[in-house]
């Protein structure tokens, strides 16, 4: 129950700060920012905005503000060639050695049981729509940023946005991709079964 007041409260703070930086940004001139500073504006935006979206996920089923339909996989062809384009592959290793090496920190999210299987694609759509509403709201940013001639910032923070946000969402829709296949195979199990 605490979650649901403390991390809303973690949101909105973050927000405060996401707001600051772009104000920041609104009124002071790109001549006047030293490089390292640049960089450090792009990162802690970021951050900040992925923040607000994670901490929400983390205390409400913020997924379900998106229809069913967009959750379902319909190009899966598509994703495959932009998995491989992309290197996807690469980030979830990376991923592995981060955080998720763990087995601790894996069964959270799926245990190998049938539930464990809801929960893994309940955690895809939770993640996916934190990803996709930060990647959103830091793109209409760079906009602001890109008025105001802020062109390195503008490109750097669409580079840690597009690995930070894209990046997940692409990795929870190839999830959901093998989800799905899992749930093919356990329908016809007894139907194979059945028939021997």
């Amino acid at each position: 129950m605490a979650k649901k007041i403390l991390f809303p409260l973690f949101a909105i703070f973050l927000a405060s700060r996401s707001y600051e930086i772009l104000k920041t940004l609104w009124l002071i001139e790109p001549s006047e920012f030293k490089l390292w500073t640049k960089f450090m504006l792009s990162f802690l935006l970021n951050l900040f905005i992925t923040g607000i979206f994670a901490f929400t996920g983390f205390a409400y089923n913020t997924n379900r503000l998106l229809p069913e339909n967009y959750y379902r996989i319909k190009n899966k062809k598509l994703i495959t060639e932009m998995s491989y384009f992309l290197k996807l592959e690469y980030f979830k290793k990376f991923l592995l050695i981060l955080f998720w090496g763990k087995k601790k920190n894996r069964l959270k999210y799926f245990n190998g049981t049938k539930s464990g299987l809801e929960n893994l694609d309940y955690q895809t759509r939770q993640s996916e729509f934190g990803h996709l509403a930060a990647l959103v709201i830091i793109q209409l940013s760079v906009i602001m940023m890109i008025v105001k001639k802020h062109y390195f910032i503008a490109f750097i923070t669409t580079t840690i946005n597009f690995i930070s946000n894209f990046y997940p969402v692409l990795l929870q829709r190839k999830h959901r991709m093998q989800i799905e296949r899992i749930r093919k195979i356990q329908k016809r199990k007894p139907t194979e079964q059945h028939s021997i």
